[in-house]
């Protein structure tokens, strides 16, 4: 059963623009930029035809409430967590929404999304997304409903948590969120993006779909998709690259070349130029 909503944001080619709005869950300020007027904001990306629109049960409505049938799919996120400040607090959590598999077929979702930390010195905060994978899979199953789960493995800096790109950090996390039951993975590039084959190679048969991370240069965005695509993937997820660019529907288009028609960075890149 989980096919069939699989089919509302895999398109036909088996690939997926997510464009992700859900930043707001995580109580940051600085992820709000580009977000603040949440209904433009989702309007504005909608109206480029992206796959599918990652949300929260609180924003969701701003997706759903659009008429006709061929809005993108809905992409619930079901856990909050606290990691991702400069100055972190004393006591790190995940914690999952109540009943989000009956909060997601009221909202007629097409997946739910549930993060798989593994945070360096934090094992507790690895043990409770663990705990909240194992509560959803079964009840998701139930009612045919995919789950995405977003492996993270995230190391200390100077100020809070970044993106640990090991290759051997992300391909052992993947494999794990595999083996917890994934229907589709969201997993961040490997510092070399030639060894991400390795990751969908351990993630196999399941679909990856790359997470974008924190803004990045046009040109970055549009190479790394590509790259990701030759080496595997079926397709990304993109937050702050899209809603934070200074023409969020020209990114989406120009991203949905790369990702659906094969446009080499280049192409994509004169469509963005030219605003298409």
């Amino acid at each position: 059963m989980q096919k069939y909503r699989l089919n509302r944001f895999l398109a036909a080619d088996g690939r997926c623009l997510d464009v992700a709005i859900d930043h707001g869950f995580f109580g940051e300020t600085k992820f709000l930029s580009g977000i603040e007027r949440m209904e433009r904001a989702v309007e504005a990306v909608v109206a480029a035809g992206p796959d599918a629109v990652q949300l929260t049960v609180g924003q969701a409505r701003l997706l759903q409430a659009i008429p006709g049938p061929d809005k993108p799919g809905l992409v619930l996120r079901t856990d909050i967590a606290n990691v991702y400040g400069s100055d972190l607090p004393d006591r790190l959590f995940s914690i999952a929404i109540e009943d989000a598999v009956e909060q997601s077929l009221r909202l007629d979702a097409a997946c739910l999304c549930v993060n798989l930390f593994q945070l360096e010195g934090a094992p507790e905060v690895h043990e409770a997304c663990i705990r909240n994978i194992v509560r959803l899979k079964p009840e998701a199953d139930r009612y045919g409903m995919p789950l995405m789960i977003e492996p993270l493995a995230m190391k200390r800096g100077g100020s809070g948590y970044g993106v640990n790109g090991d290759k051997d950090a992300i391909r052992t996390l993947v494999r794990q969120a595999v083996e917890l039951g994934a229907d589709v993975i969201k997993a961040d590039p490997t510092d070399r993006l030639d060894e991400y084959f390795e990751v969908i190679e351990v993630a196999a048969p399941v679909p990856v779909l790359v997470r974008g991370g924190g803004r990045v240069s046009d040109e970055e965005v549009l190479r790394r998709t590509h790259v990701v695509l030759e080496q595997g993937a079926s397709g990304i997820v993109y937050g702050r690259n899209i809603i934070q660019h200074e023409n969020p529907p020209a990114m989406t288009r120009a991203l949905m070349a790369v990702v659906h028609d094969g446009a080499q960075p280049e192409e994509a890149a004169e469509l963005l130029r030219q605003g298409s």
